[in-house]
């Protein structure tokens, strides 16, 4: 199969039969072997009834629904696992993302070697509300990953199909799904500049300063997980000895300052009335709880559980091992 299309949904009844409409026509005329993976979020709206009735007409279409709203990420990550296309494109169901991209981004991954391409759209049609968090965003990723995109939010992105078998995504990480690739080895990305249209049907799901807020948190997350993930003590650890050591040598120089007054017979205020006795007490303290996270950490790491399990409500031509992964 030359592509899967993985469409992420919310409330987005209206858009569905225009978009996979627009994907057949895009494929028949470049002659591209095709399926659609539509994952319904917890809508509430009539959108997995519209889904159904666009399976019963086109083949390639397939979906699913999760019994209630887990967030882009767990979408995405979904199809990931799903995808059997030889090339993976994402895109959102808003109309926003133009699927005449496809044959572009297409060849970008095929003809020179990207593992990974993201869209920029580089003339918007947001709100002043949105854009300006997101060129705030966007710097501060480009500062963080070291990873020179404009736009890494697109949500319309073309990989390479062993790309979205070899990473996670979890939580509200599709945001630094360019720096998640990255950091599991897969460093040829490159960006294409999109059309990014106005939306056609109903609202944003995503708000401006909040978004902001939580990119931020999530994109520090990421950059830990990546970096300490599965070795938590290297972090932990390292700054708690470093304490502890602070802590120590403020306690060795005060006990060596006291019995040293006590030998030449010097008066010397009590050891609990220098200021430096509490600054070694916090830093032994500190020192020694950092350490222990870091312990912890590791058995977590070491034991812990699939971040990736959702309750699957229904399926459309999908394999039974989705269904499996569910969980209550």
């Amino acid at each position: 199969m030359d592509i899967t299309i993985i469409i992420p949904l919310l409330n987005e009844e209206e858009s569905l039969p225009e978009l996979s409409r627009w994907i057949a026509r895009v494929a028949f005329e470049n002659q591209l072997s095709y399926e659609i993976i539509m994952i319904d979020d917890g809508s509430t709206d009539h959108s997995w009834e519209v889904i159904e009735q666009l399976a019963d007409n086109n083949a390639n279409i397939k979906g699913i629904k999760f019994q209630r709203n887990y967030g882009k990420s767990a979408a995405l990550n979904t199809g990931f696992q799903q995808a059997k296309g030889d090339v993976v494109i994402t895109m959102d169901a808003d109309l926003q993302d133009s699927p005449d991209e496809i044959p572009g981004l297409i060849q970008m991954i095929r003809q020179e070697g990207y593992q990974l391409v993201s869209g920029w759209k580089k003339k918007r049609y947001d709100p002043i509300t949105k854009t300006i968090p997101t060129k705030l965003y966007n710097a501060t990723t480009r500062l963080i990953t070291g990873i020179k995109l404009n736009d890494f939010n697109c949500g319309l992105k073309a990989y390479r199909n062993e790309v979205v078998k070899g990473i996670e995504v979890y939580g509200e990480m599709h945001r630094y799904i360019p720096a998640i690739a990255k950091w599991n080895g897969f460093n040829k990305i490159g960006e294409k500049v999109v059309q990014h249209q106005a939306r056609k049907y109903g609202v944003t799901k995503f708000g401006g300063l909040n978004r902001f807020i939580n990119g931020f948190l999530d994109l520090l997350s990421v950059t830990f997980v990546s970096a300490f993930g599965k070795k938590p003590m290297h972090f932990f650890g390292t700054m708690g000895t470093v304490l502890f050591i602070i802590g120590g040598l403020l306690t060795a120089y005060l006990g060596i300052r006291k019995l040293y007054s006590v030998y030449i017979n010097e008066p010397l205020e009590r050891v609990t009335e220098n200021p430096l006795f509490y600054l070694a007490l916090m830093a032994i303290i500190l020192g020694v709880q950092l350490f222990l996270a870091g312990f912890l950490g590791e058995l977590i790491a070491r034991n812990g559980a699939d971040r990736n399990t959702y309750n699957i409500a229904k399926t459309i031509g999908i394999e039974k091992k989705a269904e499996r992964k569910a969980t209550t």
